[in-house]
């Protein structure tokens, strides 16, 4: 008989996935993502020092949130030339999980490990508040405990979070399947009304090409318990963490 996710971490069945949160100056949603992996999800969990440059070890890497190195030149840019990218890139050579959220998204994408880049929002104005998102793949290791066209409320907490790319890029993940979350307006449309920040067809979160990194804007750490005020993004951490964990059985 197979276990749930929940259920095998309850009562130890079989090893639990290790997952390492990546800790730049200027991250500051690092300790949320630390606790939502130790205390909701209850897996094993780990800074790592970006001055680091091993993983050995993890088998999920967390990106987190803030403004690393002060996002100067623009959001990501410095980051991505860290020691310990090239371990997290070798680590996603090898089909490990990588997650990239807010600041994170906008690291991946500057060290080209995910297609196109984020943009001053339209507006030229921060954006903190719940968005309503729509799942539009719930086939891949980031979206598995979701339902297709499964309608989330997850924050926002960016000025720089619209998702931009060329036309073959959006065709591309659009046919694909990689565009995994869209923002949506309260009939779970891709209006404008939905959209905070003017992204490119309402792109919120995508993955790449062999689906193991996925990047996305909203917070899912800052959403996963309903005191909260929502429990929506819980779901992407489980999917990971079932998904790495069947990988060590």
């Amino acid at each position: 008989m197979s276990l749930t996710l929940e259920a095998a971490l309850t009562f130890g069945v079989g090893q639990k996935p290790k997952f390492a949160i990546l800790r730049f100056p200027g991250s500051n949603c690092d300790q949320d993502a630390f606790y939502v992996i130790r205390d909701v999800v209850g897996c094993p969990v780990e800074y790592v020092w970006h001055q680091d440059t091993g993983l050995a070890g993890f088998d999920v890497i967390l990106i987190p949130g803030g403004f690393s190195y002060g996002d100067y030149l623009r959001t990501g840019a410095v980051a991505r030339f860290a020691p310990i990218m090239d371990a997290v890139r070798l680590h996603a050579d090898r089909g490990g999980l990588v997650m990239g959220i807010c600041n994170g998204f906008q690291i991946l994408c500057e060290a080209g490990m995910l297609p196109g880049a984020l943009v001053r929002n339209v507006g030229c104005k921060f954006v903190c508040r719940h968005v309503r998102l729509r799942v539009e793949n719930n086939d891949t290791p980031f979206t598995s405990t979701y339902r297709a066209d499964e309608l989330l409320q997850i924050p926002i907490a960016h000025g720089e979070g619209c998702y931009v790319c060329d036309a073959d890029t959006e065709r591309e993940l659009n046919a694909r399947k990689r565009v995994l979350f869209r923002y949506v307006d309260e009939y779970g449309m891709p209006a404008s009304e939905g959209n905070p920040n003017g992204s490119q067809g309402n792109i919120a979160g995508i993955v790449n090409a062999t689906f193991n990194i996925m990047g996305m804007m909203p917070h899912p750490e800052r959403a996963s318990e309903k005191i909260l005020g929502s429990a929506d993004g819980r779901g992407i951490f489980e999917s990971m963490a079932a998904v790495a964990m069947d990988r060590l059985k």
